[in-house]
């Protein structure tokens, strides 16, 4: 895989102290891994375990589960966190819902986490993409488990929500039990958008989130990554925030700067801290927490709560 530089330039900012030993990334490898490699890769597939450098990625795939990243490996945004390449994307397939279908029957999968790159050049913000691949799943696994992380399409949400909630309703004939979740990760907070989340609305992300919890039979998730800089008053506001929009999921990492070109690490948080988190979430009302300094969004996505 060739190394790809950011459009942004961090490299004069230093990182924060060295890792600390509780942060270990896990290689992974075995059957298991090996056949969740062959079915992303013969389906001509993009994961955001691979174009993130998610530090789980060993892990998730040696339990047979990766996390399907649609409309192609170019984004259309800069976010100064972000391992995945910026650019004029020329990448897009009428086909990517079938394949994906495939790949996910050949993993015998009873929960899929679908994601996707910003694509601000599509009318839709590639909301179309999303919302056959969930049809497709649905029609040849009907009590499939789906979590959509979508982007916040930008200025145009109000036309991507409407492209999506029509597949919501095609797809509502399902168990009543299926977990549909409908994820967008406001990542950090307000006061450190500029710098970490370029391109992006706070408030236009807390909008998405809104609508999406509104849609009957789904849950509403979010994410935050520690560690940029902000203030524990500043994240608990924005769990208050993710409450008030009707948000029932939320998950708490450790930020890990993919290379010195990106947002360095201000601070690594204790794990003690990441408990203190998850107990301030669920006291405001979240049925599912995930904290920890490894957690990421789609991290054990498909366990039904915290134990």
């Amino acid at each position: 895989m060739s190394k790809i530089i950011p459009v942004f330039d961090f490299s004069d900012q230093p990182n924060a102290a060295r890792m600390p030993a509780w942060i270990r990334q896990r290689l992974g490898g075995g059957q298991t891994w090996q056949d969740t490699q062959r079915a992303v890769h013969d389906n001509t597939l993009h994961t955001v375990c691979e174009e993130a450098a998610c530090p789980n990625r060993g892990e998730c795939w040696s339990r047979g589960t990766a996390t399907f990243m649609l409309l192609g490996d170019t984004c259309t945004r800069a976010c100064g966190f972000c391992n995945v390449k910026t650019g004029r994307p020329e990448w897009f397939d009428e086909d990517e819902p079938r394949r994906v279908a495939e790949a996910v029957m050949a993993l015998g999968l009873d929960y899929v986490v679908l994601t996707s790159v910003n694509r601000d050049d599509l009318p839709d913000g590639g909301a179309a993409i999303f919302a056959r691949t969930l049809i497709e799943l649905r029609r040849r696994k009907p009590d499939i488990g789906v979590e959509f992380l979508t982007p916040d399409f930008k200025h145009t949400q109000d036309n991507a929500v409407a492209v999506i909630m029509a597949a919501l309703d095609e797809v509502r004939s399902c168990p009543t039990d299926t977990q549909l979740v409908w994820g967008h990760n406001v990542e950090t907070v307000p006061s450190l958008y500029r710098e970490v989340r370029k391109g992006a609305s706070y408030e236009n992300s807390l909008a998405l989130l809104e609508m999406a919890a509104r849609q009957p039979g789904v849950e509403a998730k979010s994410a935050i990554m520690l560690g940029l800089g902000e203030s524990e008053a500043e994240v608990n506001r924005v769990l208050q925030d993710l409450r008030a929009r009707g948000v029932q999921r939320v998950s708490l990492g450790q930020y890990l700067r993919p290379t010195r070109y990106h947002v360095p690490v201000r601070r690594y948080l204790e794990p003690e801290e990441f408990d203190d988190y998850a107990r301030t979430a669920r006291a405001m009302g979240f049925a599912w927490v995930k904290a920890g300094p490894l957690v990421r969004s789609s991290y054990h996505a498909e366990e039904e709560q915290e134990s």
